[in-house]
């Protein structure tokens, strides 16, 4: 098993942002051929998710149907302490982590597939934490 970990910056409050070649980056660096990786981020406030990234349209998309499901400022008591309950929220619904197959010293996601930090809270500096077994 291996553990690494990058850093990611968001510009705007709400981002998706594509960290695919980061990971197949750190499965390079450790020689790795056939395995499982897990990416997980360590915020309460970003989540991980596989969708497409090719086509913005789908990111948008994505984006809309999460403010109609959890709208700012919609009354959340946890806004009362510091205004994102929102962004709470979303990342709990999206989750921290994802698992990816390894293959060929590379995540083997589909031909569309990309993992992506969505930012639910920025902007910021994220950390992701990578680990193949």
């Amino acid at each position: 098993m291996i553990s690494d970990k990058f850093s990611v910056s968001s510009k705007k409050r709400e981002s998706y942002l594509d960290i695919t070649s980061s990971i197949n980056k750190i499965i390079r660096k450790h020689n790795l051929g056939e395995g499982v990786c897990m990416v997980f981020v360590p915020h309460a406030t970003a989540a991980i998710t596989i969708n497409e990234n090719y086509d913005p349209n789908i990111l948008a998309d994505f984006d809309s149907l999460l403010k109609k499901l959890v709208p700012r400022g919609a009354g959340y008591l946890h806004d009362r302490i510091d205004g994102n309950a929102d962004s709470h929220l979303k990342a709990a619904v999206i989750g921290p982590s994802e698992f990816i197959p390894v293959s060929q010293g590379k995540l083997a996601l589909g031909t569309w597939q990309s993992v992506l930090l969505c930012d639910f809270d920025g902007p910021r500096t994220r950390e992701v934490v990578v680990r193949v077994f």
